[in-house]
């Protein structure tokens, strides 16, 4: 069972690809930090300040400008994030996220949240790269 979301960024595929690799750029729109540039065959430490989390991440595959593939530590699930140039100033950037088990009794509970912050995440990479807002990330609050 696949979730995919997409959305499309006003800037060249690199801008976009870039603020998810440089850990001096994803605290602006996603994580609050990362321990180091997401490369494959590296485990990445990201942690959330605001909710007092921290996780990692297995990087599987990166295609620079083009392709990051990881797996949530601990999790079966794949995320491959796609990286496609409409032109030199936009980029659609669509997030497929696998390994949900159809016979998971919470399947669509889970499916319903993680489409709820990849949507979440996007909008705050749309603002930060298109209009410089970086105090957005923060801002989900789950009751």
């Amino acid at each position: 069972m696949n979730n995919v979301t997409s959305m499309k960024i006003l800037q060249p595929a690199a801008e976009v690809f870039e603020a998810f690799v440089d850990p001096a750029r994803i605290g602006n729109f996603w994580f609050s930090s990362s321990s180091e540039r997401w490369e494959a065959g590296k485990t990445i430490g990201l942690r959330y300040d605001e909710y007092n989390a921290q996780l990692e991440i297995h990087v599987l595959e990166v295609e620079t400008n083009r392709t990051i593939v990881f797996r949530w530590g601990g999790e079966d699930n794949v995320v491959t994030m796609q990286f496609r140039a409409v032109d030199p100033a936009a980029t659609i950037i669509d997030v497929t996220e696998t390994g949900f088990r159809e016979d998971d009794p919470e399947l669509l509970a889970k499916m319903v949240d993680n489409k709820e912050g990849w949507v979440f995440m996007l909008t705050c990479l749309k603002g930060y790269l298109e209009f410089g807002v970086s105090r957005l990330r923060g801002g989900l609050v789950k009751g």
